[in-house]
């Protein structure tokens, strides 16, 4: 026989709703700043790491198969930096919330980062708060800036597609046409680029021409050079010999 109290108890008692986590996408080349980005991430509860992601074409393919809520991106990686990552995520998915979290600061990057529609920008120096906070701001729609970055904005009055020279030259490249450019400027030769994109040589060979002629650029090292000044890779960058 049920008790009378316990039967008013039951009967008063509400459903629970489970509050549904903030699902991420970490893409960082280094495995233990991501292993420490999950467990800083997933120690607040309402925030769940779904997917890592070490190279940006991982971070794009990831992207699209896990349909993320924020994707938490570095910019410098191999085969694919997190710049042309995030356009190419963007342009697949324009609702798609990218936060940028990276060392450089440089004006090259933020602009164009702001010019491809991250929806916020930290620097690795930014504290585990200001990550969270910008985190969870980033998924309710709303934009966040390390206060640094914030301030250099209000400062410069960023105006979106306003930047002149490398950020409108990059524009005219198409998304394999920057991947090319990227691993031809990490030192790798057309029979490694081709593989690694699995492409002919031949094929390669056209994109580095198209590459060359729209930038008016005519040699390797120059094109080295270009890739460090548009931020696609880092000026410490190892050449790789073969």
């Amino acid at each position: 026989m049920i008790e009378p109290s316990k039967t008013r108890m039951r009967s008063s008692m509400k459903p629970v709703t489970a509050v549904k986590s903030i699902t991420i996408l970490l893409a960082d080349d280094h495995t233990i700043v991501r292993e420490g980005l999950r467990t800083l991430l997933e120690g607040e509860g309402d925030i769940k790491v779904i997917g890592e992601a070490a190279t940006g074409r991982e971070a794009v393919e990831m992207a699209h198969k896990l349909q993320p809520a924020v994707i938490v991106m570095d910019i410098a990686m191999p085969m694919l930096n997190g710049l042309e990552a995030t356009r190419q995520i963007r342009k697949a998915r324009p609702d798609a919330k990218v936060l940028i979290l990276s060392a450089h600061s440089d004006d090259a990057y933020l602009e164009q980062v702001m010019n491809l529609g991250a929806s916020g920008y930290l620097i690795k120096q930014s504290s585990a708060r200001e990550l969270c906070q910008a985190v969870r701001a980033i998924h309710l729609g709303n934009k966040s800036f390390s206060p640094t970055i914030a301030q250099r904005l209000r400062k410069n009055g960023y105006v979106p597609n306003g930047s002149p020279n490398l950020p409108q030259k990059l524009n005219q490249l198409s998304s394999r046409e920057v991947e090319v450019l990227q691993l031809i400027a990490e030192g790798h030769p057309n029979k490694r680029v081709a593989a690694d994109l699995d492409i002919s040589v031949k094929t390669v060979e056209k994109h580095r021409q198209r590459v060359m002629e729209k930038l008016a650029i005519h040699d390797t090292a120059g094109l080295t050079r270009y890739a460090i000044a548009a931020g696609i890779i880092e000026s410490s960058v190892q050449v790789t010999i073969i």
